[in-house]
């Protein structure tokens, strides 16, 4: 009997090195498909919809080039049935396929269904690696075994001797790990970043398909000037870009916020490492190899602290995400319940940082990791919202975000609902680090010095109002006894009036 085997490819699974695509095979079929479960599991913003769809139709297009066989299912394909269990199932029976194989979704919910869909087949199956992380699913969990703390600097510093990576033996090359404290600093006055690069994709015939159909989205397109990578070949234009003329100066203002750009010396290739049009192995080469040539222009922290977010965050959040699943997506650490604000779909508030951060988000499907934790991350737990609408927020709303970074990163590390897996404390701030770090409060509706009265920032009695809320699971941490020193030194009257202030604010949240 003939063989036929079926290969299925996520969305998520564009790699081009895979090794499956070595050799040509007239008995391996690939297919692909645009389904209702994949769009309809959060509200998506336009971008992220239409990106996938356009990445993963012209990977289709280059297996083809390449001589495989390649089925694909586009949105709207009348026999399309909509899920990948009854797809797969119709397309076995039809073409009288003998075995099924599959690579190993990154995603918890997805990997079940594979795995029952699998135990319930009539022909033999096989699973792949995908062969792109610098770390296995447990690798993390094996290496914390017996600990009860999972810090992420002993991941990295593993990470970076197991792959050689900056290292000079068994010690960092310059002898030191870590260059934080030097990436923390705000944009000069009157500095200009430099300008994205962006593509002029034309994805109208996506945009319209999806227009067709009833999927809810969120935030704009321009869908003859699609300006994010949908193949592997821009998506290196954009590594080359940012080794080029963002690196040298990537480190130091990492952290750094500027209304208008929304940019700035950030790499942006996470959505095309998270669909795998290119590798984090390649990222870091291609980011040392501009170090080596460039040392009088890229200084070692600039350096460090991209490798740094590649293979320390990127692969820590992956582990954790495994070890943890499925219990992480319902811890609630602070029993949090409110609804975000309704301008979170908007961006209609009056505060400055909020309504730069949502309106670019919605614009572009982007902000960047210090928009995300201290900004947006940070209004939604002081707000006391809910983790699981925060979560769904950031699915939607970022066309980098799939479930195994988003959910580690902001129930994780920017709501604390873990209650401390991920991060050490809670990130919360007042309008004083983000004065510090961006020049919004200065052009703000809202008094950045002001704890109470009228215009006073809604950041600053909301803070005290979280620890003042949470100082019983809060106040023997010991990277935020300072601040509950400062609390309990409060004269009685003005605690209560910033307790007050706060109360109104969260009870007029929509009109702030």
């Amino acid at each position: 009997m003939e063989t036929k085997t079926l290969r299925l490819i996520l969305g998520d699974q564009l790699n081009s090195n895979h090794s499956w695509y070595d050799t040509t095979d007239n008995s391996i079929t690939y297919v692909m498909m645009e389904i209702r479960t994949e769009t309809d599991y959060a509200i998506h913003h336009i971008q992220k919809i239409t990106g996938f769809f356009a990445a993963m139709r012209q990977f289709c297009n280059y297996l083809k080039s390449k001589r495989h066989h390649c089925i694909y299912l586009e949105i709207n394909d009348k026999d399309n049935l909509q899920s990948l269990e009854a797809n797969l199932s119709f397309i076995i029976e039809r073409d009288h396929y003998t075995s099924f194989e599959y690579l190993l979704p990154d995603e918890y919910r997805v990997d079940a269904v594979l795995q029952k869909f699998t135990s319930q087949l009539a022909i033999p199956s096989k699973v792949y690696d995908t062969e792109h992380f610098f770390s296995t699913r447990n690798e993390l969990g094996k290496f914390f075994e017996g600990k009860k703390t999972f810090l992420m600097e002993s991941f990295y510093r593993a990470m970076r001797k197991k792959h050689h990576i900056l290292m000079s033996g068994d010690n960092p090359v310059t002898g030191q790990w870590n260059y934080d404290h030097e990436n923390r600093k705000k944009l000069p006055k009157n500095h200009r970043p430099a300008p994205p690069l962006v593509f002029n994709n034309d994805v109208s015939h996506i945009v319209d398909a999806i227009l067709q159909t009833d999927i809810k989205t969120i935030g704009s397109i321009d869908k003859t000037n699609f300006i994010w990578p949908v193949n592997r070949k821009q998506s290196l234009d954009l590594l080359d870009y940012f080794t080029d003329e963002c690196l040298p100066l990537f480190g130091s203002y990492q952290d750094a916020m500027l209304p208008n750009e929304w940019s700035l010396y950030h790499s942006r290739l996470s959505f095309s490492l998270n669909t795998k049009m290119i590798s984090p192995a390649e990222v870091i080469q291609n980011a040392i190899a501009k170090w080596d040539k460039h040392h009088e222009i890229i200084s070692y922290n600039q350096l460090e602290g991209f490798v740094r977010q590649i293979i320390g965050w990127r692969e820590y959040m992956r582990g954790i995400y495994w070890l943890k699943m499925p219990e992480y997506v319902a811890l609630n650490f602070f029993s949090h319940k409110k609804k975000l604000p309704e301008w979170f779909w908007t961006g209609k508030t009056k505060m400055n940082c909020l309504k730069d951060a949502i309106t670019q988000s919605l614009t572009f499907a982007y902000a960047h990791h210090i928009q995300r934790l201290m900004i947006t991350g940070n209004f939604a737990l002081l707000a006391g919202t809910d983790p699981d609408e925060v979560d769904s927020w950031y699915l939607g709303i970022y066309i980098d975000a799939l479930h195994w970074v988003e959910i580690t990163n902001t129930r994780g590390m920017s709501q604390f609902a873990d209650g401390g897996i991920v991060g050490t404390k809670p990130y919360v701030s007042s309008a004083s680090y983000i004065d510090k770090m961006s020049p919004y409060c200065s052009t703000c509706f809202y008094n950045k010095s002001k704890k109470t009265g009228d215009k006073a920032c809604p950041f600053n009695s909301l803070y005290w109002n979280f620890y003042d809320k949470h100082q019983e699971k809060l106040a023997e941490n010991p990277r935020i006894g300072m601040m509950y020193k400062v609390w309990y030194k409060m004269k009685p009257e003005d605690k209560t009036a910033i307790l007050k202030q706060a109360d109104y604010y969260l009870k007029n949240i929509n009109s702030l």
